[in-house]
């Protein structure tokens, strides 16, 4: 009995802080979140009742959020494959020990040190102000105008700002397996005769697998819950063709002040951002070999 007690001082010591910490940050926030999506908690008066789940069965109908949903999946699924097919050949590019890498490596990695604001300001600036100029100047009719004024121009506009972002990030996460890979089996592979693309597809990849499995989810749950970058490079415009998901979800929240029904908004991404990551893990999982 008191070697138990002494285990339980010892932990309230040591593991207690943290403990305390995480339920008062984590634990007590999401249950609370949950519980509002229960109700009709308004902002401007701090009033609410209990309404069960009409929050849910009116997200269900709800034509707008569904389509801003079904934008944020594509936005997303697009941003994961640039990303991630660019940072992947960023990584074998920056691992063939030429002069300089590391500066490279330095520079392409940047980007994600920028805040999401700061980051959609600046290509603010660039999509309505350089890019039209030299468009202009050039002839290029493809920026002779502002990508940010048109539906279709300006969704791909977030979806290069986010890969641009995320692909110096996910490099770094990509060379960190290419220089795990077994230096005697790419020997090997060379003295067999294989050649640069051959070593690639049937040693590097494979034995890669851990580092994709990182970088989709990475780059999935990242994607999905864009919101700054978002607001500070279209705002949701033009004629609120861009609201991602989770922009909606801020506006709904603390403009329109259903803090409730924003809350039960958050759930369901959560539970599809969940649903889409676990699912991608599992397949990828079985694709991963031994050294």
């Amino acid at each position: 009995m008191r070697k138990k007690l002494k285990n339980v001082e010892t932990f309230l010591i040591f593991g207690g802080p943290s403990l305390f910490t995480f339920t008062a940050v984590v634990l007590i926030p999401l249950a609370f979140g949950l519980y509002l999506t229960f109700t009709n908690w308004n902002m401007a008066t701090g009033t609410h009742a209990f309404i069960g789940f009409d929050n849910y069965k009116y997200i269900i109908s709800d034509q707008k959020y569904l389509g801003q949903l079904l934008f944020t999946i594509e936005y997303s699924l697009l941003s994961v494959v640039i990303s991630n097919v660019g940072a992947f050949l960023l990584g074998l590019v920056l691992t063939e020990g030429f002069k300089g890498q590391t500066f490279f490596r330095t520079g392409f990695f940047t980007p994600n040190l920028i805040g999401g604001l700061i980051l959609g300001y600046l290509w603010q600036f660039l999509f309505t102000q350089v890019l039209p100029f030299m468009g202009q100047k050039y002839g290029w009719a493809i920026f002779q105008t502002s990508w940010l004024s048109d539906t279709t121009k300006a969704f791909w506009a977030l979806v290069i700002v986010n890969s641009w972002q995320l692909m110096g990030y996910l490099m770094i996460v990509y060379i960190a397996g290419f220089v795990s890979v077994p230096a005697d089996l790419l020997e090997a592979a060379s003295i067999d005769g294989a050649e640069k693309f051959r070593k690639i597809t049937s040693i590097i990849l494979p034995l890669s697998i851990p580092s994709i499995v990182v970088c989709l989810f990475l780059s999935l749950s990242r994607s999905f819950l864009t919101y700054d970058l978002n607001l500070a490079l279209t705002n949701g415009g033009p004629y609120g063709s861009t609201e991602l998901a989770s922009f909606h979800i801020v506006q709904k929240a603390f403009l329109s002040n259903e803090y409730g029904m924003g809350q039960a908004e958050a759930v369901v991404l959560f539970i599809v951002v969940a649903a889409i990551a676990l699912t991608q893990s599992s397949l990828m999982k079985r694709l991963e070999v031994e050294a």
